[in-house]
C-alpha cells in the first residue's frame, strides 16, 4: 500500500500519517489483549521512514525486553507496537480502518477459548439502545486531520 494514510487518537492530541503500509494483522497474546483492554490487538506493519507523527508523539511503556507499546498519554489511545525490527500501527487508530482487513493472526495458540465462535453470536438492539445511540454527542477527534484541535469554542 503507497497511499498516504493518516490517524490518530480518540482526543485529537496525537495524529500521524503513514505510507509504506504492510502486513494487517491480529495478535492473540496476552500483552496485547491487555494493550487494548480486549480480545486482540489489531496493527498494520508501517515503515518508520514513511511515518510522521503530525501533532504529538506517543508515550511509551516498555510491555517487555523486547517491545515498547505506544500509547496517547491524554486519551489512552493504543497507537503502536514497537519491537527491535520496525513498528506497527494500530488499525483502530486510522481515519479509515475499512482499508486493513487483517490478513493473519499472530499467537494464535494465545487466543481467548470462545473466540473462533464469537462472530456466531447473534446480534442484539432494542428502540431503546437505537435511541440512546442516537443522541450521543461525540466529543472524539474526527476520522480526518484538523488544523487544530479541540476547536477554538471547545477551549
Amino acid at each position: 500500500m503507497s497511499d498516504i494514510e493518516s490517524g490518530g487518537c480518540q482526543c485529537g492530541a496525537i495524529r500521524f500519517q503513514a505510507s509504506k503500509l504492510g502486513r494487517p494483522s491480529i495478535c492473540h497474546c496476552r500483552m496485547c489483549q491487555k494493550q487494548f483492554g480486549s480480545f486482540f490487538g489489531a496493527f498494520v506493519t508501517a515503515d518508520q521512514a514513511h511515518l510522521t507523527w503530525t501533532r504529538g508523539q506517543p508515550m511509551l511503556f516498555r510491555s517487555s525486553a523486547k517491545v515498547k507499546r505506544g500509547f496517547c498519554g491524554k486519551c489512552g489511545t493504543p497507537l503502536t507496537y514497537q519491537h527491535p525490527t520496525g513498528v506497527e500501527l494500530a488499525i483502530g487508530a486510522f481515519d479509515h480502518p475499512e482499508h486493513f482487513e487483517p490478513q493473519i493472526q499472530v499467537n494464535h495458540h494465545q487466543r481467548l477459548p470462545w473466540i473462533d465462535q464469537l462472530f456466531e453470536k447473534p446480534a442484539f438492539t432494542t428502540p431503546a439502545m437505537e435511541e440512546f445511540c442516537a443522541s450521543v454527542e461525540s466529543f472524539q477527534h474526527p476520522d480526518h486531520d484538523t488544523a487544530q484541535w479541540p476547536p477554538e469554542d471547545d477551549q
